[in-house]
């Protein structure tokens, strides 16, 4: 059950993800600013080399190795899982990571070089896409979980136990 709810997270964020980016990528064109809810909401469509706020724009190939090794140490600690939050929190990255990952491979300029399609933009703050918004959620659940003391294996670590955990229903 909690690998399916897992596969169910990030099957859900990597193909809203891809949808959108094919969305934005056959509708718009490069450079393009649509407002939605002006002034707070804007699609823009732009393509990032970089990670978050363009950095690292000149080591492209970096992020590409990153995203697969996040994604294979994702795969590695299914087995420990326990916690439906957590199996959401790992959906959700493991969707967002293929998300970029399917970019950063196939898209231009080339293979493991490619720029990430980024369209959602806020006033103020970097313009991202769904799969972005699934990392970052994640990273918010999995703080949550780690400071209400629940461990990946569902597991939960309360100071007033003897031994420091007792199982998490």
């Amino acid at each position: 059950m909690l690998l399916s709810l897992f596969a169910a997270f990030a099957v859900f964020a990597y193909v809203f993800d891809q949808l959108t980016k094919l969305w934005v990528t056959s509708a718009m064109v490069e450079g393009e600013r649509i407002p939605v809810l002006p002034p707070l909401l804007h699609w823009y469509y732009i393509r990032n080399s970089g990670a978050a706020f363009s950095i690292g724009e000149n080591v492209t190939w970096v992020f590409t190795i990153i995203m697969v090794a996040v994604s294979v140490a994702i795969l590695l600690q299914l087995r420990r899982l326990g916690s439906a939050w957590w199996a959401l929190a790992l959906g959700l990255l493991l969707g967002g990571a293929l998300g970029n990952l399917t970019d950063r491979l196939f898209r231009p300029p080339s293979f493991a070089m490619g720029h990430v399609v980024d369209f959602i933009q806020l006033p103020n703050f970097a313009i991202f896409n769904i799969a972005d918004s699934a990392v970052v959620s994640s990273v918010v659940i999995i703080c949550l979980l780690t400071f209400r003391g629940i461990s990946l294996d569902g597991t939960r670590h309360n100071k007033s136990t003897e031994d420091g955990a007792e199982h998490d229903v």
